[in-house]
């Protein structure tokens, strides 16, 4: 999952709901300002190539509609986006990359009656950092995992921050001491604080300087999930 380290909790007592943002549905015309957004919310990645273009988010669009939100200030300012598809793995915690895992991101991968929401992407203005909207999009995740009666959900979060302890600790340490709150990253910390298990390390996942191509293997396990009858 390509997640914005910006997407934090709020460091204030005004949450963006209390200021008329909303969750809801990409819409086609959204997708323009959906590409702008991504080029001020990821400047790592976007001199790789590594952020949405038009025709991925109208793929998205047409594949799995439902999957595809913004956040929205009240004048219409688009300030988040998220992306999801679903899936089936097997093995369940099998090894991927980014780019397999989402087609290269056009999300072909797509198996309608899959049990697992896949988590590609989430992004925030910049301005809008530490203010709780990637709160929001995680808890209208859950609402589609539940609506949805999926299993889990799961992603690669990218480890931020290890580039600056890489020469340091190898990077099972470094995921270690986040884990035990003794070093912050603000990509597993994030997820951790929101209620997803840390699986394993994903190397290769996505090629990224701040993460040395590292992604944590995610997931959160819906607890109103019944298991089909066979």
């Amino acid at each position: 999952m390509r997640i914005h380290a910006g997407v934090t909790e709020p460091l204030h007592s005004i949450h963006p709901r209390d200021l008329g943002v909303i969750i809801r549905n990409t819409k086609p015309e959204d997708v323009s300002n959906i590409v702008d957004l991504q080029k001020i919310s990821y400047p790592y990645l976007a001199p790789y190539g590594n952020i949405w273009r038009s025709e991925e988010l109208e793929s998205h669009l047409r594949i799995f509609p439902q999957g595809q939100f913004v956040a929205v200030e009240p004048d219409g300012t688009i300030v988040g986006s998220a992306s999801t598809f679903l899936v089936s793995l097997n093995p369940e915690y099998v090894e991927h990359t980014w780019i397999d895992i989402t087609a290269d991101g056009l999300f072909t991968t797509h198996i309608s009656s899959g049990d697992t929401l896949y988590l590609a992407d989430v992004s925030t203005h910049p301005k809008h950092r530490h203010e709780g909207i990637g709160g929001m999009i995680i808890d209208t995740w859950k609402e589609l995992v539940t609506e949805l009666k999926l299993r889990r959900m799961i992603g690669g979060g990218r480890l931020f921050n290890y580039t600056e302890h890489a020469d340091k600790m190898s990077v099972y340490e470094y995921v270690e001491k986040v884990m035990n709150g003794e070093i912050k990253d603000l990509v597993l910390s994030f997820e951790l604080d929101v209620g997803f298990s840390f699986i394993k390390i994903l190397p290769n996942y996505l090629n990224d300087v701040r993460s040395l191509n590292y992604a944590g293997f995610i997931e959160w396990l819906n607890p109103k999930y019944s298991q089909p009858p066979n």
